[in-house]
């Protein structure tokens, strides 16, 4: 599977780092003061990822922004390929999505545990489709889901956590989150709604009541309602009383119990997850907080109100929901939670996007169907919408992503490492070229240096990271090449950033660098740094195009040599370097 050789290398490190930091499931978790543990007593830090988008679509996971919930874009779909053809897309979707290989293949990366956001409707019927008003109908196919889900977790000694993601009705105002219709009753204006949620959480509890694999129920993703003013404070963060979700929870938790008194059941307040104002103490001695932890800064301070819950009311939390964020966020943020023995859970596990474990790809036809959705392009075909959309599909099975390795070594590797690895193989001999995007594997300030790292919005207003958002996830700045399909270069640079390359020489000695860049500005200038000294400090001419600076007489050990471009002054793109010997 990894024929790169420092793929390999960075995988079995991954394996030692795992080792040291992860214990295997060993019976049912439970609730041992403010520690999560297993039925050996043994404190448990759950790591685990997200599986959004397989039950239920968020817009933005598809790169739609406009459509949002899944039922309008359903809707959208029946139009371009109707019906059947759309019943086809789903069924192929969710066939494709998640499968055991996804599952055997984040045990190896070094996840311990898989939550599952559930859409209801795989499980029961909504309450306008019911035969019979007050009955429930119970569908088959979201538990055969979960059953073959729960399969693969065994046998991969994982814990699976349970997550209504889109209740009856929906949850919450972040109509996407929950797949909410706003023309119909919502979860809290329908008491129909709410007796179906406590129904469908009583039949999940009866099925698993016994199986020590389930690590618990997140009974209530991310609820966001204002009950007090739902004008002024929609979502609920200023929420002070709470009392329907309570009510809510409280029930949903006795229902459970009458048929399992043995699994965690996991609450979240209002407000995305955050708001607990009136909702505790727990009811439940064997009870977890969740919270979610968004795009602020990872600080002992950010997290400081989590920490003074668990403290006073003697009950563990865990981040239930997090991610969407550049690899520095990622690795500070596991940093911090563990130093903290918070486990988490990152979100989502694959989508169209950058910055989360596997990429899924995109193709021309369905490229055709988001312009026409997004009012940038004329309807497609039937054909052409079908044959897109049915390679999306296709696109989602692992082997047809691109898994993304930084981002994993950024979760597993770089909270507890400084040591870099290289990215690719770079083997240098006469002739031989090295892509700039393609600098060493590690934190910032050991691979690289960035100055504008991650995305803290939620604590600063700003939005940092790769802004180009393509091929890596770290600080540093990447865009598609334009004169080169499937390649990219590095752009946007500024004084005190730099680039450190891992090169294999086959022969030392002096090497002619030729530096392929781009300079629109004047006063540029970089330096050369061979094996941490100081080797070539040169000047970067502006020009309207893409050139080449060669820099002399840079001398190379043979076997294994380090690399840094310095930016000392201006700001350029880099597109390469290439190595030629100097006899």
């Amino acid at each position: 599977m990894f024929k790169n050789k420092p793929i390999r290398l960075l995988f079995l490190l991954l394996i030692i780092i795992v080792k040291q930091h992860q214990s295997n499931a060993q019976g049912l978790l439970k609730v041992s003061g403010k520690q999560i543990v297993n039925e050996k007593g043994r404190n448990i830090i759950l790591r685990g990822v997200g599986l959004g988008g397989w039950m239920l679509q968020e817009g933005y996971m598809l790169q739609l922004s406009g459509l949002g919930m899944q039922h309008r874009i359903r809707a959208q779909m029946v139009e371009l390929i109707g019906e059947d053809s759309t019943r086809t897309f789903y069924d192929t979707w969710l066939a494709n999505h998640t499968r055991r290989i996804d599952i055997d293949s984040m045990k190896a990366w070094g996840f311990n545990s898989v939550r599952l956001p559930m859409h209801y409707n795989l499980y029961t019927l909504p309450v306008e489709q019911e035969p019979v008003a007050g009955k429930q109908t119970w569908l088959e196919k979201g538990f055969q889901m979960t059953d073959s889900l729960l399969a693969w977790c065994k046998a991969n000694n994982m814990y699976l956590i349970l997550d209504l993601h889109a209740a009856p009705g929906g949850q919450g105002n972040d109509n996407n989150i929950s797949d909410r219709d706003p023309a119909k009753p919502s979860l809290w204006d329908s008491e129909a709604n709410r007796l179906k949620t406590i129904a469908l959480w009583k039949k999940l509890a009866e099925r698993y009541t016994n199986e020590p694999f389930i690590g618990g129920y997140d009974i209530l993703n991310e609820p966001n309602w204002g009950f007090a003013d739902l004008v002024n404070d929609k979502n609920g963060l200023n929420e002070k009383g709470n009392e329907p979700l309570k009510q809510l929870m409280v029930d949903i938790t006795k229902a459970i119990r009458e048929v399992d008194t043995k699994h965690l059941i996991i609450i979240e307040g209002n407000g995305w997850g955050n708001n607990y104002n009136g909702i505790l103490p727990p009811w439940d001695n064997n009870m977890v907080l969740s919270f979610h932890k968004y795009w602020n800064f990872n600080t002992q301070e950010a997290i400081q109100h989590i920490l003074d819950t668990r403290e006073k009311y003697n009950v563990p939390v865990w981040l239930g929901e997090t991610g969407e964020n550049s690899n520095v966020w990622f690795t500070e943020a596991v940093r911090l939670l563990e130093a903290n023995n918070i486990g988490w859970a990152w979100w989502p596990l694959k989508k169209l996007g950058n910055n989360n474990p596997m990429q899924v790809l995109s193709n021309k036809d369905y490229d055709k169907v988001l312009a026409y959705w997004s009012k940038r392009g004329p309807q497609p075909s039937k054909a052409e919408a079908y044959n897109g959309l049915m390679q999306l599909a296709a696109a989602t099975r692992l082997e047809n992503t691109i898994i993304k390795r930084d981002v994993l070594d950024a979760l597993f590797r770089q909270p507890f490492s400084r040591s870099t690895l290289p990215f690719k193989t770079h083997v240098i001999k006469n002739g031989a070229e090295v892509k700039a995007v393609d600098y060493d594997l590690g934190i910032n300030g050991a691979a690289y240096q960035d100055t504008d790292t991650a995305d803290y919005h939620i604590s600063n207003g700003k939005r940092g990271g790769n802004r180009g958002r393509v091929y890596r996830n770290d600080g540093v700045d990447i865009t598609t090449d334009p004169a080169a399909l499937n390649s990219y270069i590095v752009n946007h640079t500024a004084a005190g950033e730099w680039l450190q390359y891992t090169l294999d020489v086959v022969q030392g000695g002096k090497y002619k660098v030729k530096l392929n860049y781009n300079a629109n500005k004047e006063n540029g200038r970089l330096s050369l740094y061979v094996n941490n000294s100081n080797t070539k400090k040169v000047t970067v001419p502006k020009g309207s195009d893409w050139q080449a600076l060669e820099i002399n007489d840079v001398e190379l050990k043979k076997g294994a040599n380090t690399l840094r471009i310095y930016i000392d002054s201006g700001e350029m793109d880099l597109r390469s370097l290439q190595f030629t010997t100097v006899k």
